[in-house]
């Protein structure tokens, strides 16, 4: 038996996605993730916070992304985003000093919404 081929689902740490890279799928650079927000109630990883933009930190925007939205590339070791640079340039952001209240159903179905991705509370 191969040891060297790990089960595809295998559980990782929030610190070995936070950081990892994300671009479109047309391989535009679309910044990092930067937070793991996860559901407490069901356990469910409900949003990426991805950073984009700015300087050392200075000036970047932060978007909240469904997890659902994003898709590992195993080879190259990023998080794929079906949405152009330009598209998330005008998507609804935050900047790190504030937060949207994540706790409103309506913010979090306009996220759900804007990245066409399925409720992860009603699957």
């Amino acid at each position: 038996m191969n040891q060297t081929l790990a089960f595809k689902h295998s559980p990782i740490k929030a610190s070995k996605v936070i950081g990892k890279g994300v671009v479109s799928t047309m391989r535009e650079d679309l910044g990092e993730v930067k937070e793991i927000m996860i559901d407490p109630v069901t356990g469910r990883i409900a949003y990426a916070v991805l950073a984009f933009g700015g300087f050392l930190g200075l000036g970047e925007k932060l978007f909240a992304i469904p997890f659902s939205a994003l898709t590992y590339d195993y080879e190259k070791d990023e998080y794929l985003l079906n949405v152009t640079k330009e598209r998330l340039k005008n998507a609804p952001g935050f900047d790190s000093s504030n937060w949207p209240s994540m706790a409103q159903e309506q913010w979090n179905r306009d996220m759900y919404s804007y990245y066409e991705a399925r409720p992860y509370w009603e699957l």
